[in-house]
Parts: C-alpha cells; sequence; structure tokens
C-alpha cells in the first residue's frame, strides 16, 4: 500500500461508534486473540467486546494478577506474564500462546506508555520506542507461525495522531543528545504505523495482514505519567479530572477502530493501512493540525517501514526472512 491508498472506504460506522457495535453481528467462535494491555482502558474494552462475540483471548500482562482480578467474569479469557519492555519476557509470554494454541486469528498490539519520563531500558533502549515498537515487534516475530497458520490472520496496531510529531530519528532513535518526552512518544507512534506496514508486505502471501490505527483521544491510564496540571494546560480536563476536551472519545468507543480493523469484511484483501473512526484513514498534508486527523506520508512510507524492520531485527535480535508463503520471521 502507498500514501494513495489512504481513502475512507465509507463505512458505516463512525467516531461515535462502540467496541459493542463495532463486533456486533460477528461470531468469532473458534477464533483465539492475542490483546496486549487487555486488562485496562481500550485493552479492557477490546477484550470484553472479543470474549462476548465467542473469541479466546490471551492477554499477556506485565501484572498478571491485576489483569486476573480486572478480567474476572470474562469468559474464555487467560492471562500470561509479559513486560513489553523486556525481551526475555516476551519470548516466554509467545512460547506460553504457542504451548497452548496451533493458530493465531488476531494480535492486537494495545499497550502503551505516553510521554514519560526519560528512561533507559535494555541495553539503553529509550523506553517509549522499547515499551511501544520493539516489545510489539519481538511479539509479533515471536507469534508468526501461529499467525500463518491462521491463514487470514489480522494483526491490529495502535498508533496515535501523535505520529504527526515526528518521522523516525534515523540519526538518533534513542534521544543521546537530549530527551523529549512527546517527541519520543511521537517517533514511537511512527514506529508503531511503519511496523504495520513492512509486516503486511512480508505476511500478505501468508494470509497475514496488518493495519495501525488511531484510536482517538480518550483520557485512561495512558496519562497517568503526565501530571493533574499538564493535563488541565492541555484543555483535556478540569481541575477534578473531568474530561472536558472537545472530540474526547469514551474508552468504549477509543476501543471500536480496533475492533472495526479486526472484524470488518471491508478490510479483506486489504492491509498497511492506518485507520481512524472505524474507517481508512485520508491521507494528511505535513502541515495540517494534528487533530485534524488523517496519516502523515511519513508514517506510511514503505521505504521507511523496511529501514525501521531491519532496525528493530538488529535491535531485537529477531531473524526475519524475506516474505514467502509459511515462512517464519524468526
Amino acid at each position: 500500500m502507498t500514501f494513495t491508498d489512504q481513502q475512507p472506504l465509507g463505512s458505516p460506522f463512525s467516531a461515535a461508534t462502540t467496541a459493542e457495535q463495532a463486533v456486533a453481528g460477528h461470531d468469532l467462535s473458534g477464533r483465539t486473540a492475542v490483546v496486549t494491555g487487555g486488562y485496562s482502558g481500550l485493552g479492557l474494552e477490546t477484550t470484553r467486546a472479543l470474549t462476548a462475540a465467542g473469541a479466546r483471548v490471551v492477554v499477556p500482562a506485565r501484572r498478571p494478577d491485576v489483569a486476573r482480578a480486572a478480567l474476572r467474569g470474562a469468559a474464555g479469557c487467560e492471562v500470561v506474564p509479559m513486560d513489553l519492555a523486556d525481551l526475555d519476557s516476551v519470548r516466554s509470554a509467545a512460547a506460553q500462546v504457542a504451548d497452548r494454541f496451533g493458530r493465531l486469528d488476531l494480535l492486537l498490539a494495545v499497550a502503551g506508555v505516553m510521554a514519560t519520563p526519560e528512561r533507559l531500558v535494555g541495553p539503553g533502549w529509550e523506553g517509549q520506542l522499547a515499551a511501544n515498537h520493539f516489545g510489539h515487534f519481538a511479539l509479533a516475530c515471536e507469534l508468526y507461525p501461529l499467525l500463518a497458520a491462521a491463514g487470514g490472520a489480522r494483526v491490529v496496531v495502535s498508533s496515535s495522531a501523535g505520529h504527526a510529531l515526528t518521522g523516525i530519528r534515523w540519526h538518533d532513535p534513542h534521544f543521546r543528545t537530549g530527551y523529549d518526552k512527546w517527541l519520543a512518544y511521537g517517533q514511537s507512534k511512527t514506529a508503531n504505523a511503519l511496523f504495520a506496514v513492512h509486516l503486511d508486505a512480508l505476511g500478505r502471501e501468508d494470509g497475514v495482514r496488518a493495519f495501525a490505527l488511531h484510536p482517538g483521544k480518550i483520557i485512561t491510564g495512558l496519562q497517568r505519567e503526565m501530571t493533574l496540571r499538564e493535563q488541565i494546560d492541555r484543555g483535556w480536563v478540569d481541575e477534578h479530572g473531568n474530561v472536558v476536551g472537545a472530540g474526547f472519545k469514551s474508552p468504549s468507543q477509543g476501543a471500536a477502530t480496533g475492533l472495526w480493523a479486526a472484524t470488518s469484511p471491508l478490510l479483506d484483501g486489504r492491509g498497511g493501512l492506518y485507520l481512524e473512526d472505524c474507517d481508512v484513514a485520508r491521507a494528511a498534508a505535513p502541515d495540517t493540525p494534528m487533530d485534524d486527523g488523517g496519516v502523515r506520508a511519513h508514517a506510511v512510507d514503505p521505504e521507511a517501514a523496511a529501514r525501521l524492520w531491519e532496525l528493530s531485527v538488529a535491535a531485537t535480535g529477531a531473524t526475519p526472512v524475506a516474505a514467502g508463503p509459511r515462512r517464519k520471521l524468526r
């Protein structure tokens, strides 16, 4: 797919669509999904909607006890320990999934962090890039044989309008020359979008299609490392923490685009696209305001996506091969 493919399809849904509406009429019995971050915020809404539609859902969780408590009562759901910033933990979680299931129909990368203080993890990686991108990259590589075995799997990666803040900082992806928490967040969200572009290019012959998306503006635990004053100054909430910003969605509405991406027949035969408001996002000019929506060219550029893939392979130790039927990406 290219920038010119970023054209809305005329979906019957909208920004107001809820998680329940997005999956209504879909019988997911016999389908297996992995949902990172599936026990809080948008991830929890995603897990609830998928299980209600009959899917089995595996939730990798950094805090498994908290996850099990949050998911109590969700039939067809199980938790495995996993920390996205720890690649050994990611590989262990993937191995547990592989031991339990012979195929994987859906991988939804919902977990993420935003605007965190400077934090280096692993071999000195910038923390937001590590948690938001490298962890999900490694997880997808480990789970790829299961996705290929499904013969029609979809991978859905939560990006953000924040991708408009910056492309990949090829000269300094880990901010050695000075940290900016918002540029670090923006880079990680661009990485999420580019990851979907190249995963789709490699996986389509195996029936594995990938999408990235902007869920919308939602107040969830994602803002946990921002102060209340920061959120007030941005016009998001009032002094009591009540949402007052224009255009904000509920968590259920925020989960809807990911669920639409995972299930909509309108996306059959498509992939490598950036979505928002339960439709394909339009192409956006570089000088348009971030809140106006759309996707910037740098976030869906195939050459940048291939370059980031190679960078990610080198960083994580994954060893994907050329695209081809039933070839592993590990």
